[in-house]
């Protein structure tokens, strides 16, 4: 029974024939014969899309250092691909019978004297090894401009991308035709470093905040009176009207692990002891917070929450000396509060779990080498991942090089879960809508986002995609009047998603996906979690105030979302119903979809409100207040059944026992 749709070897192909007599032009440019050329092996599909004329902004100079990565094949690639869809499929021959790293490396990674002979070649250009992963299937190296367009054959130039100055190559790097067969694909361009965590801190209004950047004045009047409420409907306010009435809740301070236990279902299983022990629930970013352990134990015992132990917590991280690339991946800093969320979120709704922090050396090849050291040791067998390139628009080698990873995860049992975004359809950053990768890759779980109110009782009374729009509330006079009419237009966030222009239909969304929406490509997210940072999580963190010393400041509670929320939420919850059915679910997706076909009412589906729902926000830093509109996420929206907000719907404790047990 096919269960996946990959891009497929037969596109791979096209594009091959396409990538060489576009890369033997190219080269004619560079100052490289097509005789030359002749002797090598061209990597069209290295040249990112944004490596254009329009967007050139020169040559780098000579010794600018770069990171690349060069990807080598998987032995037998359909064999690997077919083994993954076993594994994962119920019904299916092989169903669960995972591999050991051990045994996957040696059916499927590229030969030990393959990659000898990659990096014998790298080596020999001068170029620096910065990582090979004990499954062989790529190399990350570090070199000068010069360097790289000697070894590659290339020409690299900055280009203006995103707000950014990137290094691309202008033309396809290319290998010695002896080479040619052993590798799969290069990277030389950096788009990865573009990737960043899939998380908001409430109140990260910028300009729209209306405060200048030297700070806030000593004191402010406050346009609407708004303080927020701990739980939905706690307090409300009057404003102007909106979808039929004059008075709203104001937005959710923060809710604690204690409360989404409660709102998940998970508080009987708490207390017979299911909790998430014996089970290890991995989680990737890059760098590493220096006050990660002492923040989660100041944050726990003021919540009455277990604290983390040496047999509850540990890491792998590179010593602050090796992070690399600081500046481009947004540094430490802007990396601590997604660990601390992350890690809090999941000792918040799985206390009992081990969790084993992997931290990358940076936001490019350093998250490869996290994820494959997981997967090449089999750490855990659930891997949480919040964090996201800016659309697809990173190269197609890149893509197919991140993919074989995927492949990998499913055929060991290992079920990756990645956050699907938190800019919508991305059509503000890139000109077209695309859904965030690695999300939507088919081989992983996209977990997209909710806004949820979870009333006095501890239960779910409201919940919604997504996509937060907020109108400014004036007041003149006394007088109070909205700047448009809601929704406005001033987006603050809303879950990625949408059809991917890469990845066709995996055959597992048949059925599920409309059509019209899929047209015979993947379509992301899966599956749904709170992720709302006006219905947020608060966590506690002492923020980096100096990335040179990784100084941190003192103790602070802030309130977080994006879908980096939800991702860690799902995750947690896996943990807890693998230990409550003693099994390992491993990549869920055949049978996610496999449910929903049989038994929809085991997902709840996040549907539109009507009328619409929203909550009012005042900045304790400016004094402005908003009207936050609720569900108004970009032109993706929430629908009965599958839509790309929330894919299936949410997850629940019945549903992930289902899972666990492979019904479909």
């Amino acid at each position: 029974m096919t269960i996946f749709a990959r891009s497929g070897a037969s596109s791979r192909r096209i594009v091959a024939i396409v990538a060489t007599v576009a890369a033997v032009v190219a080269l004619s440019f560079t100052g490289v014969s097509a005789a030359t050329a002749a002797d090598r092996v061209p990597f069209s599909g290295s040249v990112p899309s944004w490596a254009k004329t329009a967007n050139d902004a020169g040559a780098p100079a000579a010794d600018t250092t770069v990171e690349g990565e060069i990807y080598l094949p998987l032995r037998n690639a359909a064999a690997a691909e077919a083994l993954a869809v076993a594994v994962s499929t119920p019904g299916v021959r092989g169903y669960r019978q995972a591999l050991s790293p051990q045994q996957w490396i040696q059916r499927f990674s590229p030969t030990q004297a393959d990659l000898d002979e990659v990096v014998s070649y790298l080596t020999s250009q001068g170029l620096t090894i910065s990582a090979v992963p004990a499954s062989r299937q790529f190399v990350v190296f570090r070199g000068t401009a010069a360097q790289l367009n000697a070894g590659f054959a290339t020409d690299l130039h900055n280009y203006s991308y995103a707000g950014q100055t990137l290094v691309a190559p202008a033309a396809a790097p290319s290998v010695p035709a002896a080479l040619g067969g052993k590798v799969s694909g290069v990277s030389l361009d950096q788009a990865r470093f573009l990737t960043r965590p899939d998380s908001i801190k409430q109140g990260d209004l910028g300009a729209a905040d209306g405060v200048q950047a030297f700070g806030r004045q000593a004191a402010v009047t406050p346009t609407v009176p708004a303080p927020c409420s701990t739980y939905i409907g706690e307090n409300t306010v009057t404003v102007p009207a909106a979808y039929g009435k004059t008075q709203f809740s104001t937005n959710i301070c923060g809710y604690t692990p204690a409360q989404l236990r409660s709102a998940y279902g998970l508080d009987s299983l708490a207390k017979s002891g299911v909790n998430g022990a014996g089970q290890t629930v991995a989680i990737l970013d890059a760098y590493a917070s220096p006050s990660i352990v002492s923040d989660v134990n100041t944050y726990s015992a003021a919540l009455g929450e277990p604290g983390l132990t040496s047999a509850t917590y540990r890491q792998i991280v590179p010593a602050p000396s090796e992070f690399k690339d600081q500046e481009a991946c947004g540094f430490p800093s802007g990396w601590q509060g997604e660990q601390t969320l992350d890690v809090e979120s999941v000792h918040g709704i799985a206390p009992g779990a081990k969790i084993l922090y992997v931290g990358g050396f940076n936001c490019g090849g350093g998250l490869d080498v996290a994820l494959a050291n997981v997967l090449d040791n089999k750490l855990a067998n659930i891997v949480s991942n919040s964090y996201g390139n800016l659309g697809e628009a990173i190269p197609f080698d890149a893509l197919m090089g991140a993919e074989n990873l995927h492949i990998q995860a499913a055929g060991e049992g290992i079920g990756l879960y990645f956050s699907s975004g938190d800019n919508g359809d991305e059509i503000a950053n890139l000109g077209f809508a695309s859904p965030d990768f690695p999300a939507s890759s088919p081989y992983v779980t996209a977990v997209g986002g909710t806004s949820v109110g979870i009333d006095n009782g501890g239960k779910i009374a409201l919940e919604t995609g997504w996509g937060d729009t907020a109108d400014v509330i004036t007041s003149t006079a006394g007088v109070l009047k909205y700047t448009e009419t809601p929704p406005g237009t001033l987006f603050l966030g809303g879950a990625g998603g949408g059809t991917s222009g890469v990845f066709k239909a995996p055959a597992y969304q048949h059925g599920i996906v409309p059509a019209s929406q899929s047209k015979g490509f993947r379509v992301s997210p899966d599956i749904a979690a709170l992720a709302d940072p006006y219905t947020g999580f608060s966590i506690g963190i002492s923020p980096i105030v100096d990335d040179t010393t990784l100084e941190t400041g003192a103790f602070e509670r802030d309130t977080y979302g994006g879908t980096s929320l939800a991702s860690p939420i799902v995750a947690a919850q896996i943990a807890i119903v693998q230990q409550a059915t003693r099994t390992s679910i491993g990549f869920a997706n055949p049978t996610l979809y496999g449910l929903d076909r049989i038994l929809p009412s085991s997902f709840r589906d996040v549907l539109p409100q009507d009328p619409r729902q929203a909550l009012v926000y005042t900045s304790a830093r400016s004094g402005r207040s908003f009207l936050i509109s609720l569900d108004t996420d970009t032109t993706l929206t929430t629908a009965k059944r599958y839509d790309n907000v929330t894919g299936i719907g949410g997850v629940t404790f019945g549903l992930l026992s289902l899972l666990a047990q492979g019904r479909h």
